[in-house]
């Protein structure tokens, strides 16, 4: 991975009580200052709020539209400037309103599909590995 990607791609975890976890990517250029927001709050918590095939929880950040999309695939990451809520899309279903879209969910989607209503959620950076067997 080049240097520019590394910057550009944004690697974060989401762990969910009782459920287990999932990792996704930000990816910089779909929503830049919102995903500098988020990013500047990270870790974040709260609890899940169901809606079709989608979970979203409030955090703590007031954002408006940027570069904001009415359709979004499975997997999709997602900033709800309407409820000032983190999304995550796990199935077919579409944002109530439009939606900033920040990245994709990268490992372990399918277990959005078992959360409950008022489930912890965390969302935190994941740091990469440091190789300690081999030091510079």
């Amino acid at each position: 991975m080049s240097a520019e990607e590394d910057i550009s791609r944004i690697k974060i975890k989401f762990s969910l009580e009782n459920a287990g976890e999932a990792e996704g990517e930000l990816v910089r250029f779909k929503a830049p200052r919102t995903i500098d927001m988020v990013v500047h709050k990270l870790p974040i918590s709260g609890r899940i709020a169901l809606y079709k095939e989608k979970i979203y929880f409030e955090i703590p950040i007031k954002m408006g539209k940027e570069k904001a999309k009415q359709t979004v695939e499975p997997g999709t990451i997602a900033f709800w400037p309407m409820s000032n809520a983190l999304c995550v899309f796990y199935g077919n279903s579409q944002p109530y309103s439009p939606v900033n879209i920040l990245g994709k969910i990268t490992k372990n989607l399918d277990i959005f599909k078992t959360a409950k209503s008022g489930t912890i959620i965390k969302v935190e950076l994941l740091l990469p590995k440091v190789n300690t067997e081999n030091p510079l």
